[in-house]
Parts: structure tokens; C-alpha cells; sequence
């Protein structure tokens, strides 16, 4: 991972920040996207760089504002010089009843997990291409079997698994996609309910929840530790996902 510059969305805090401590330790340059976590990203970029200076900048940027997509990957590539591998990890949650789904939502949730991640791989595609590089899709094992009461979310995650696959095939043979999807890692801040927790952990065949490092110590092996691998999703949830 030395000289190699990867870009991580949404990575100043909870899954992001560590994903982007993990590629960091083995050797990396990181590029912190963010879009209102600003004192979160700043600690991290200042974290970094008192490790190895000048291995660390902040961008922030809106991934619902389309134009902000392609202005985000050159302003990377002008910082850096290079961008060798791009984790779309960047996401919207909430619950989405079907009844009281509106076009908000809708814009949200697919912006955030499907529409962000499809254009900025097309804005970094040819920077990719050039450096042999990567992309690391953060997905969700509900892409496969949908969540109860939250839709959009669901078929969000569905649609990016289906991109991992097709970017995957657009882009061989130079660049790998392949995606993470995470189980029982961090509660949302709603999810306060314990039996509601204990319910769901119950169904994960290690009976335990996972750590932030697991997802990260996955997404440095598809980038560092995986040449012949692309168009996989690699589900991260305990066991979760066959015991449903």
C-alpha cells in the first residue's frame, strides 16, 4: 500500500474511520471525504499526518449535489497526484414504511448508496485504469434479503450490489469492484430497543456482534491482499445472512 492513494466516502467516523485507519496503518495515503462530520475528519487527517506527514487530506462535498461528484475525484487527484483505490462507504439509513415513502427519501437513500457510488466510479474509471486500482463498495446483507419496514434502504443496497457486478465487468481487465457487506456492526443511534438487539444478534451464527475492524480488515484485503478477485460481495455479518 505504499504510494498508494485511496479515497474513502464518509470515512471521518464509525465504519469509515476505521476503514480509513486500517488502509492507513498498512502504508497508505488517505483521501477523507466528508459532509458534515468536519471536527471528525479533521482529528483524522491531523492523526495521520503526526504518523507520516503528508499522508492525509479532508474533502468535504455533498454526494446528493451530482455535479459535486466528478469535482470530488479530480479535486483528490489534484491534491494527490493519483488515486489508486476508491471505498464507496458513504450511506443513508432509516426506516421507509412503504405507505410512507416520498420522494425525499427516494432521493436520499438511492443518492447516497446507489446514484453516488455509480458516478463516482465513472468520474475515477479512467485514473483507475491507469494505476491497476480498485473500488471497495460498502453494501449490506440485506441487499439480498430485504429489511422489514425499511424499502428503500433495501433495494438501495440491492441496486449496489448489482453495480459491484456490472462495474466489475465495464471495467475489466484493469480495475477490480468488488463490495463488503456488513451484518450486526454498529447500531444505529434509533436502535435503542435491547430485546430488538438481542433478537437480531440471536440470529447471527456466532451469536455476537462485529467489530468496525472486521469490515475494515476486509476492505484492505480486496485492495491489498486480493489480485484475482473481482465482482465478488463478500457478506461480513457473523453468519447472519444464512440464519435469517
Amino acid at each position: 500500500m505504499q504510494g498508494k492513494v485511496v479515497l474513502v466516502t464518509g470515512g471521518a467516523k464509525r465504519v469509515g474511520a476505521a476503514i480509513c485507519r486500517r488502509l492507513h496503518a498498512a502504508g497508505a495515503t488517505l483521501a477523507v471525504h466528508y459532509h458534515y462530520s468536519a471536527q471528525e475528519a479533521l482529528n483524522l487527517r491531523d492523526e495521520f499526518n503526526s504518523q507520516r506527514p503528508g499522508t492525509a487530506q479532508m474533502f468535504q462535498s455533498d454526494l446528493l449535489d451530482p455535479p459535486n461528484l466528478p469535482k470530488l475525484i479530480d479535486r483528490v487527484i489534484e491534491n494527490f497526484g493519483r488515486l489508486d483505490a476508491l471505498v464507496n462507504n458513504a450511506s443513508s439509513f432509516y426506516a421507509t414504511p412503504l405507505a410512507e415513502i416520498n420522494d425525499r427519501q427516494w432521493h436520499d437513500l438511492l443518492g447516497t448508496n446507489l446514484r453516488a457510488p455509480l458516478f463516482l466510479a465513472q468520474a475515477a474509471a479512467a485514473e483507475l485504469r491507469q494505476h491497476q486500482g480498485c473500488i471497495v463498495n460498502i453494501a449490506d446483507i440485506h441487499a439480498e434479503r430485504p429489511m422489514q419496514g425499511h424499502l428503500l434502504y433495501s433495494v438501495a443496497k440491492a441496486g449496489l450490489a448489482a453495480l459491484t457486478r456490472a462495474l466489475a465487468q465495464e471495467l475489466a481487465p484493469q480495475v477490480r469492484v468488488n463490495a463488503v457487506a456488513p451484518g450486526v456492526i454498529l447500531w444505529p443511534e434509533s436502535w435503542a430497543d435491547e430485546e430488538q438487539r438481542s433478537k437480531i444478534v440471536a440470529h447471527t451464527l456466532l451469536k455476537r456482534e462485529g467489530e468496525p475492524e472486521d469490515i475494515a480488515r476486509t476492505v484492505l484485503f480486496l485492495i491489498q491482499d486480493a489480485p484475482y478477485v473481482t465482482g465478488q460481495v463478500i457478506s461480513v455479518d457473523g453468519g447472519r445472512s444464512i440464519n435469517i
